[in-house]
């Protein structure tokens, strides 16, 4: 795809959106079934079910999905798709590339072990390995632009309001 075909696929969706706002407001779901053997939550991904399960560092066997690796697949598949569509949209070519997502955790505060540790990533660093002729200012503006218009980052790094609830 190049940056017409882009625009061309996106105009008709901006436009839309400009005249009416609310047909831009999307609820996205993900569900999960809990109950079967061991300690895990199958989750329902779109295209298979998965098994998510405790990490190995809480006492997991390393065969179900971890979560926290989840989280990090889910920023780095974010990140790829925006980078190629921001640098589809300025024309920069990306002959090829990879992007890794680490995070650090601390695993006391999940067990509980020390309530001064916190629950969750303290530290996350995406890095993109890019092959591309681009320019250190055309890169410059392809990752301010990802981190703009990244869904994931942008909720990371801007929590949104959260609710729970049990039935």
């Amino acid at each position: 795809m190049d940056s017409t075909e882009l625009r061309m696929q996106q105009q008709p969706l901006k436009a839309l959106y400009k005249d009416d706002p609310t047909a831009a407001l999307v609820t996205l779901r993900a569900d999960g079934v809990v109950g079967g053997e061991g300690i895990t939550c199958s989750v329902q991904t779109g295209r298979a079910m998965v098994e998510a399960g405790l990490h190995p560092a809480t006492g997991g066997d390393g065969l179900s999905l971890c979560s926290g690796d989840m989280l990090l697949q889910a920023l780095v598949a974010c990140s790829g798709v925006t980078l190629q569509a921001v640098a589809t949209a300025l024309e920069i070519t990306i002959a090829g590339g990879s992007i890794t997502a680490e995070g650090d955790l601390d695993f006391r505060g999940t067990l509980g072990v020390d309530k001064e540790a916190p629950v969750g990533f303290r530290r996350i660093r995406l890095n993109f390995d890019l092959d591309t002729t681009a320019t250190e200012e055309q890169l410059a503006s392809l990752l301010k632009l990802t981190e703009r218009y990244c869904v994931v980052y942008q909720t990371l790094a801007t929590p949104p309001e959260l609710s729970v609830s049990i039935s």
